[in-house]
């Protein structure tokens, strides 16, 4: 690879801060809010225009689709964005579970609001490009915008980017599975013109999905109950438009889920591309993910329209924002969550939250319907070598299944608000994050509304 010496140059400090947060998706959102909350002087980095992540810029509205009668779930701020949300009428009921859908872009109204109350300051449109350095101890972010280079400096900073990357750009140590094996990435899409009661009716007389149908790109592993449970699932369909020359015989990643509709006849978070042999740490690989992704999904609405009743006449509404990704890095934590402390309830002295036993992805799919969960544990937010950082979301110390776990929405808000309140309460208490009063930061994050056992 031809490389060049890039000139140094004076960059000036833009912003000073206690915690700062990178990445505004579900994680960045609630630890920014949780930080703000316990006292803390805190500003959010976001590279795109608007908070919420999946949520909101890929589309994926059903941010608990996991709850149903015998779930126990966690509480504390990611459950305010659904009572939020439907004060605020952005709420519809999900199809398949107790849980509410969240409107992409009126969440996008709620998060602003949200972290407007707790007093956070929000810098958008800015992309994290390096960090500083204090020997192991990290100072600051150096991000880049419209406006230029700039620094930030911060007391403690949270790394909510999805795929750790102000981790990796520190040093930590983390891993990352051949682009064979990883989670595959998704295109979403919506429809318009769609007869929903007719297509309501087919459901129901015809289709009558469950989750025992899902298969074809993948092999589920469930614990038996799931297979009779309804699941809003379409499979078949594609497979005929191959073999019939619909669609290509090589779009062999569509198949999926949709969520819900509304009164204009709008079909949303259509789940239907998911395409494997993606890195999403690559630049190459994202942007051939986002081109081969969105022809896959108009492949898939071509042959809703010629099999599936009430999307005769449906059209393309919109693609997400960006790729739909699921995995990637994952740090090499202080703690590590193993696949079995997911599987079979695990419990740990320094919980910071819990989550149902809900396990998507990696060949498993097992739904929390009988008041299993499990603790996380606060070392797994702490990635080893570097000081002052804190990891949250999907990226965060666990083994394969587990982070099929972790990856969730839901569960991303649960080690997003442990991360921010462990960053403003390690200030108060004046320690490093990793020689944090674990007794103190669970009983501030049980103030916050948290569930911690």
């Amino acid at each position: 690879m031809k490389t060049l010496i890039e000139p140094s140059k004076e960059i000036p400090i833009i912003a000073e801060t206690e915690v700062l947060v990178v990445g505004g998706g579900p994680s960045g959102l609630t630890a920014a809010i949780a930080s703000a909350r316990a006292g803390a002087k805190t500003l959010i980095v976001e590279r795109y225009g608007c908070l919420g992540g999946v949520l909101t810029q890929v589309g994926v509205e059903s941010f608990a689709w996991y709850r149903h009668p015998g779930t126990v779930d966690c509480e504390g701020i990611g459950r305010e964005y659904e009572v939020r949300a439907q004060e605020l009428g952005f709420t519809r009921p999900e199809p398949q579970s107790i849980s509410q859908v969240i409107d992409s872009e009126g969440f996008k109204v709620v998060a602003d609001k949200m972290i407007v109350e707790a007093g956070v300051t929000p810098l958008y449109h800015s992309w994290v490009v390096d960090v500083l350095k204090e020997g192991n101890t990290l100072t600051g972010v150096i991000v880049e915008s419209k406006s230029g280079r700039g620094a930030i400096l911060a007391q403690r900073i949270v790394d909510c980017t999805g795929d750790a990357d102000v981790a990796a750009l520190a040093g930590a140590p983390y891993h990352q599975r051949a682009k064979d094996q990883l989670m595959g990435v998704t295109v979403m899409f919506h429809c318009a013109g769609v007869d929903v009661p007719k297509f309501q009716q087919f459901v129901r007389e015809e289709l009558k999905p469950t989750y025992a149908d899902w298969g074809k790109n993948w092999t589920i592993q469930t614990a038996g109950k799931e297979d009779d449970m309804f699941s809003p699932y379409m499979e078949e369909i594609f497979t005929r438009a191959q073999a019939e020359g619909v669609i290509p015989g090589d779009a062999s990643a569509i198949a999926g889920t949709w969520s819900s509709f509304t009164d204009a006849g709008e079909a949303l978070q259509l789940n239907m591309v998911y395409a494997f042999g993606y890195d999403c740490t690559d630049v190459w690989d994202l942007t051939q993910a986002e081109i081969a992704g969105r022809q896959q999904a108009l492949w898939a609405i071509d042959a809703l329209r010629h099999y599936v009743p009430g999307f005769e006449k449906a059209k393309l509404r919109n693609f997400g924002m960006t790729l739909g990704t699921r995995e990637s890095r994952l740090i090499d934590g202080v703690a590590h969550v193993s696949d079995d402390h997911v599987l079979q309830q695990g419990r740990c002295d320094d919980s910071i939250g819990i989550f149902p036993e809900f396990i998507d992805g990696s060949g498993y799919l097992i739904l929390p319907t009988t008041g299993h969960y499990f603790q996380i544990p606060y070392g797994c937010l702490l990635p080893k070598v570097v000081d002052n950082l804190l990891v949250a979301g999907r990226c965060i110390s666990a083994g394969v299944i587990a982070h099929t776990s972790m990856r969730n929405m839901m569960c991303c808000s649960v080690t997003g608000q442990g991360a921010g309140t462990a960053a403003a309460e390690s200030i108060k208490q004046g320690v490093k994050v990793r020689d944090i009063d674990i007794k103190a930061l669970q009983k501030t994050l049980v103030k916050q509304g948290a569930r911690i056992h």
